[in-house]
């Protein structure tokens, strides 16, 4: 039998099978990446004036980016350009394209976030509920997640949904990839007590599959096989999204009204945050998350990207178009596609279908890692999946935009190396022409800081000042379009706790960012390698580790951070301040996890209300609900 065409599995202690509705097939054909065209290049709801768009963006971009790098080649013209100025001047083009980028499609969406227009696709959160005429599944995939936390976020959906009187247009279904048989006996008992607290007659599904083939990707695979064909439309949830009925009845009823669209994709806002790690990304995801998705959405237009969940899908273009081919070729490269979700935005599109991502309906949420360690765990196994793009890049037929959207994933990743190696040749250089050698290891004035401001005093600290501006400055355009929402403002404890929790936020990013490198590093060398990330379940709560475990994750490195500081103060004073935000970072790693790991720390945060977000103050009600189903099966 194949695969993604799998049965359940035979009920385990006792707990009868799960109904399941009568089979509906769809054929779901494998694509091929070496034949296919660009299908409709112009669509329907592409938004006016996309040419102008994204000509402002990415000219912007290119535009500063040859500014910057004349400014670095003046400084390093002077004796002609040796091989390790050569390297600074590549890694520094590279490096700040990225940055400016970002930092221009950032300014677009302050200025729509300030100015308010209207949702595209007419999704409106103040307009009427739409009148729907179609049937939407909605699919929770799972793997090896705790059931009753599972099932208590499904029932709060169910409920808000069936509270604006559709829900007789939406079917439930949770599609279990779980290996472990104790959770599958346990996720069989809590799905049967779902059904008793429901009633009978809901329309709520349990399937088990047999074999896990293409891990979440076959999971919904083998559900559009099996009853894609009486459902046309689906929305992806993950084991930890919430979302209320409002915003599913709305995008159900905007795919209904625009036969040319694919896929529609919301802005999940994060919550439920308990330790402070988890909370300090929860106020940056709410704080600057909307300036840069209104930007990203303004131009990448009807060619939007996929993020995996909280996405409605049209059935009949998703089983036409995005059944997954395995890669060929040699690892990482080859095998099962990981992140799925680039991959299948790129193929819907290039059958003539359009994505949208809507940052501006409210409604949609998930859950962040609990820790920096839970973080790194889950990016290992992105890291993989992006890299593994670098051989989809090249099918035929994929529209430019959805490239780039490959090739700024696979970039993310290597940026990490990239700063590592250009903070170790900009160290290099004025470090070789200061006389280091391996006789001569003490060099008491010596300042990497001082050289560069040698070279031209001017240039050196308006490259300087204009690149940490481009960083810091998504962050500052979110703090103030914060400051202009009243509603806003007041979830997020008002000005000065914003304020606070932003330079504290920023603080904390530098002192991770350190390790962060270093882990994305070593992950791109170990995919590079052919090493498997593996696919484990995710922690949700709790994100503290034994000191034991500390130890064992970031020892070694506090000591190497330790080891290089001792180093750079014996060169040179001037050098081992230079290197202090890198070095503090490393040496305090274990202090850093533990302290932002914890639950305390976060707590006290939030009754002092910095890190505060809207959906924290006065959270909805599905999210209320959600946390008294899970309450309640705890007291049990």
């Amino acid at each position: 039998m194949n695969a993604t065409m799998s049965t359940p599995l035979p009920p385990r202690m006792g707990v009868p099978p799960p109904p399941l509705p009568p089979e509906a097939p769809m054929a779901m054909p494998v694509q091929t990446l070496r034949a296919g065209r660009l299908r409709n290049p112009r669509l329907p709801t592409t938004p006016a004036g996309m040419f102008w768009r994204r000509f402002a963006v990415i000219g912007c971009a290119v535009l500063l980016t040859l500014v910057a790098t004349y400014q670095i080649w003046w400084l390093l013209r002077g004796d002609g350009i040796d091989v390790l100025e050569g390297s600074l001047l590549a890694l520094f083009v590279l490096l700040f394209a990225w940055i400016v980028q970002a930092f221009v499609g950032a300014i677009a969406g302050f200025v729509l976030v300030l100015s308010r227009r209207r949702a595209r696709l007419g999704l409106s959160p103040h307009a009427p509920l739409p009148t729907l005429g179609a049937r939407t599944a909605l699919l929770m995939p799972t793997y090896n997640e705790d059931p009753e936390r599972l099932l208590a976020g499904l029932q709060a959906i169910y409920e808000s949904v069936a509270a604006t009187g559709r829900i007789a247009h939406f079917d439930f279904f949770v599609l279990s990839d779980t290996r472990k048989p104790e959770i599958q006996a346990a996720e069989a008992a809590a799905f049967a007590a779902l059904r008793a607290r429901l009633g009978m007659d809901a329309r709520v599904y349990y399937r088990l599959r047999e074999n896990n083939h293409e891990r979440k990707a076959g999971n919904i695979a083998d559900w559009v096989r099996r009853w894609g064909g009486a459902y046309p439309h689906f929305l992806i949830l993950d084991a930890d999204s919430l979302m209320t009925g409002d915003t599913i009845v709305r995008l159900a009823g905007a795919m209904e009204g625009h036969q040319d669209v694919a896929l529609i994709q919301t802005l999940p806002v994060i919550v439920n945050g308990s330790t402070l790690f988890a909370r300090m990304q929860q106020f940056a995801g709410r704080v600057y998350g909307p300036v840069i998705a209104y930007g990203v959405a303004w131009w990448h237009g009807a060619e939007s990207n996929y993020w995996g969940h909280n996405a409605l899908i049209r059935t009949r273009a998703f089983a036409e178009c995005a059944g997954l081919p395995e890669l060929r070729g040699v690892k990482p490269f080859r095998g099962t596609v990981l992140s799925h979700d680039f991959v299948e935005a790129a193929l819907l599109r290039r059958g003539g279908w359009a994505l949208h991502m809507i940052p501006g309906l409210s409604g949609s949420y998930e859950e962040g890692p609990p820790s920096l360690t839970d973080m790194l765990i889950r990016d290992r196994r992105w890291c993989q999946g992006n890299l593994q793009h670098g051989a989809v890049l090249p099918a035929r037929g994929l529209h430019w935009v959805n490239r780039w959207h490959l090739l700024i994933g696979i970039g993310h990743y290597f940026t990490a190396p990239m700063w590592a190696m250009l903070m170790l040749v900009g160290l290099s250089i004025p470090l070789l022409h200061a006389g280091f050698a391996w006789g001569n290891f003490v060099i008491p004035a010596f300042s990497p800081t001082a050289y560069w401001r040698e070279q031209d005093p001017q240039r050196f600290v308006w490259v300087f000042v204009a690149t940490m501006t481009m960083l810091l400055s998504p962050k500052l355009m979110g703090f103030i379009a914060t400051l202009c929402d009243r509603d806003m403002r007041r979830g997020c404890g008002g000005a000065v706790r914003a304020f606070i929790a932003m330079l504290l936020e920023t603080v904390l990013a530098a002192l991770m960012a350190p390790v962060t490198m270093y882990v994305q590093s070593r992950g791109v060398a170990e995919v590079l390698a052919g090493r498997d990330s593996g696919w484990e379940s995710q922690r949700r709560d709790d994100g503290s580790l034994p000191f034991a475990g500390l130890l064992r994750s970031y020892g070694g490195l506090s000591l190497f951070g330790a080891a290089a500081g001792v180093a750079a103060y014996l060169i040179s004073p001037g050098l081992a301040a230079w290197m202090a935000p890198v070095i503090l970072g490393l040496v305090l790693s274990i202090p850093i996890v533990m302290l932002t790991s914890a639950r305390g720390p976060g707590q006290w945060l939030r009754r002092h209300r910095i890190f505060s977000t809207p959906e924290e103050l006065d959270p909805p009600a599905v999210l209320v609900r959600a946390q008294e189903l899970r309450e309640k099966h705890e007291a049990q």
